[in-house]
């Protein structure tokens, strides 16, 4: 059988809360399923999944239920727009902690069932810079930092960069700026947040773009739907697409495999603690 091609997996991360992630990761993954790309949206905030309120969706089982072996991965991916899959979150990740090693063949196994079925997979990580969230980044292929116009929201994507720079070695990362008022905006954003990373860590920082400020986000929310559903001629909608068009030019990882199966490596060693 011809090998599938390299799953692209995409880390939405920031540090710090309210910086809009969730929305970034759910309407950028159904932008890429717009340009025919199949897409499985992880949410990964194990404690406060938020990606199925956003879409108001009802999960019926979680990622708990792979664990549990009481159902399989694809049992349990629930369809979006644009046909996204999306992998709900569990909350009972302490549950993982508990695996036997059949258990930890059967979860990896899961993944590469799916490897057949995905191009990209989207991982929007929770907020901070708990074990959890760095497992989830480190396991990505490209890692995307969202950042706002809050003092806050640099120095936290600095402190999730620096550590997994100086821990982990990681070295490249792309900047996404957010709910920006004026296209300097963002580029003063980024400008601030690249000036520290280049004084004082060995990395590459790499301005992927901006989405602007657009009451449209808020109203998509409360109506339960995804910004570009909702409001797709939008200023965030179009900024959006075009973010999407930008990601789907990155380069693939260069073992067709492995890149899942490291990926559950990481999730199962988030669950362990270490």
């Amino acid at each position: 059988m011809s090998q599938t091609r390299p799953v692209q997996v995409i880390a939405v991360s920031g540090g710090k809360g309210g910086v809009g992630k969730s929305n970034i990761s759910v309407n950028l993954s159904i932008a890429l399923a717009e340009l025919r790309r199949r897409v499985v949206l992880l949410d990964a905030d194990l404690g406060l999944a938020n990606v199925d309120v956003l879409l108001g969706i009802r999960a019926t089982h979680t990622l708990a239920d792979v664990l549990a072996g009481t159902h399989s991965l694809t049992d349990v991916l629930v369809t979006g727009p644009a046909g996204v899959k999306i992998v709900p979150a569990s909350s009972g990740v302490q549950r993982m902690a508990e695996l036997s090693p059949a258990e930890h063949s059967g979860l990896i196994n899961a993944f590469n069932e799916l490897s057949d079925q995905v191009d990209i997979l989207v991982i929007d990580t929770a907020a901070g810079i708990s074990d959890t969230v760095v497992s989830f980044v480190r396991a990505a292929n490209e890692v995307i930092i969202v950042v706002c116009d809050e003092p806050s929201s640099i120095t936290d994507s600095y402190a999730l960069i620096k550590l997994l720079n100086k821990e982990y070695g990681m070295q490249r990362f792309r900047v996404v700026a957010n709910m920006t008022r004026t296209p300097q905006e963002g580029i003063n954003m980024f400008n601030k947040l690249n000036t520290v990373c280049e004084r004082f860590l060995d990395v590459t920082m790499q301005f992927v773009g901006q989405i602007p400020f657009d009451e449209n986000v808020r109203k998509a929310v409360q109506k339960q739907k995804a910004l570009i559903e909702f409001a797709p001629t939008s200023k965030a909608s179009i900024a959006i697409r075009a973010l999407a068009q930008a990601v789907d030019k990155w380069p693939l990882p260069n073992s067709p495999t492995g890149r899942l199966e490291f990926f559950v490596e990481r999730l199962l060693q988030a669950a362990n603690g270490r």
